[in-house]
């Protein structure tokens, strides 16, 4: 079973602890309603836990393999979309998990991307919600959680 086949079980399960072994230690995570990336194994985590709880019908759809530049170097990388549907707050949301692999076959680096605009902003809304909520980031902290997707 591959990395990408292994997040996917663990994302398709709510098994973060599976998830934690996939991950480098600084991972980062480009999310569609943060303009900063959330940084290290901890802090991604801990947004999965959230994303976890907020999506609903959350499913793959779809399985892309190739490569992709990655990291702070912009070095090609083996790379995994995987397309995805959910629901958040009532908003239907299409989206991509692209996965960036390190040389030992870990995540390190993952983007989300999702539309359309109105479900961003639900998605931020309700991620900032939860993150508030864990407290992992104080509330009223727009730099520390996701923004708007209006930034």
């Amino acid at each position: 079973m591959t990395t990408v086949d292994r997040f996917r079980a663990a994302v398709d399960s709510r098994d973060l602890s599976a998830l934690e072994g996939l991950f480098t230690p600084e991972i980062r995570l480009h999310s569609p309603v943060k303009f900063t990336p959330f940084e290290g194994r901890e802090a991604v985590l801990g947004l999965f836990g959230v994303l976890l709880r907020t999506f609903e019908d959350f499913r793959y759809v779809g399985h892309l393999d190739g490569t992709a530049q990655a990291g702070r170097d912009g070095d090609q990388a083996p790379a995994a979309g995987l397309v995805f549907r959910a629901v958040v707050n009532g908003r239907q949301i299409h989206g991509i998990d692209l996965l960036h692999l390190d040389p030992e076959g870990r995540i390190a680096e993952l983007t989300v991307m999702v539309r359309p605009q109105s479900a961003v902003h639900a998605l931020g809304e309700a991620v900032l919600a939860g993150l508030v909520a864990d407290g992992l980031v104080p509330a009223g902290d727009e730099h520390g959680g996701p923004a708007p997707a209006s930034r």
